[in-house]
């Protein structure tokens, strides 16, 4: 249905969310519990392997929060669903590879939405801020990933500022994987999500755990866990048939065929 908050499609083992809240695709809690609830069904599906968030239209990517909800009574702190603002940043045990097509402007909620993908590919026309700091508050998971993302001088100057990042930039600094033409975005998009959806899950699983685990731990203590067994997903993927497939290909030449088990 064109006129839903958000439109959800599965294409084999690639999942698709496109926001659609015209004009602007402001996200409201009501929306973004849809996407929370969405990201988690891709989460639990085991045949879904790769997820590509986007948005409807090539001016609005998504300017964060839904000001107009907030006039109308909807207080910052509302239920955002499992996932937290936009489903993604706060959905646990997420361990499947996200990518974001941003078409447009991505600001405030947007940007954190973003950058709670594992890949970003941008339009050459999109571009990024965090604005809260004109409106007095702060751009909280912004300002918890940002400075671990790229320079945390350039971090700071855009949390302090408020200021307005073209897609070129974002990619100097590593924000962006790649930029592309508008048309081509999803076209982008998709080829990377098939590329990921032919790889071996259980890697991705372990990767994934491994990486959120990294963001808070030293690497001496990460290797001590590891060495411990700590991680669920390594554990899993060491003890799998893909284990075995992986190495049995290796020795016999040929591409692996991944189970996911």
């Amino acid at each position: 249905m064109m006129d839903q908050p958000i439109h959800t499609t599965r294409n084999g083992a690639i999942f698709e969310l496109v926001l659609n809240r015209p004009k602007a695709n402001a996200i409201d809690a009501a929306t973004s519990r849809l996407m929370s609830a969405a990201f988690a069904e891709f989460r639990d599906d085991p045949d879904l392997r790769v997820a590509i968030v986007s948005a409807q239209g090539e001016r609005f990517f998504c300017p964060g929060w839904d000001l107009k909800a907030a006039a109308n009574g909807e207080p910052p702190n509302a239920d955002y669903g499992e996932g937290g603002f936009g489903g993604l940043q706060e959905l646990p045990n997420l361990n499947k590879p996200v990518i974001a097509a941003v078409n447009g402007l991505a600001f405030g909620g947007g940007f954190e939405l973003a950058l709670s993908a594992d890949i970003i590919i941008a339009a050459e026309h999109a571009t990024f801020a965090l604005p809260e700091i004109r409106s007095g508050t702060i751009a909280d998971a912004a300002t918890a990933k940002l400075p671990k993302r790229i320079p945390y001088h350039i971090a700071m100057e855009l949390l302090f500022t408020g200021r307005t990042m073209e897609a070129e930039e974002a990619a100097r600094w590593g924000l962006v994987n790649r930029v592309v033409a508008s048309k081509d975005l999803m076209k982008e998009a998709r080829t990377m999500a098939h590329m990921l959806a032919s790889g071996p899950p259980l890697v991705y699983a372990a990767i994934k755990e491994v990486a959120r685990a990294a963001e808070t731990m030293s690497f001496q203590d990460l290797m001590h866990r590891m060495n411990r067994k700590e991680f669920a997903s390594v554990n899993t993927l060491y003890n799998s048939e893909d284990q075995l497939e992986g190495a049995r290909a290796f020795a016999q030449k040929r591409d692996p065929v991944w189970k996911g088990r």
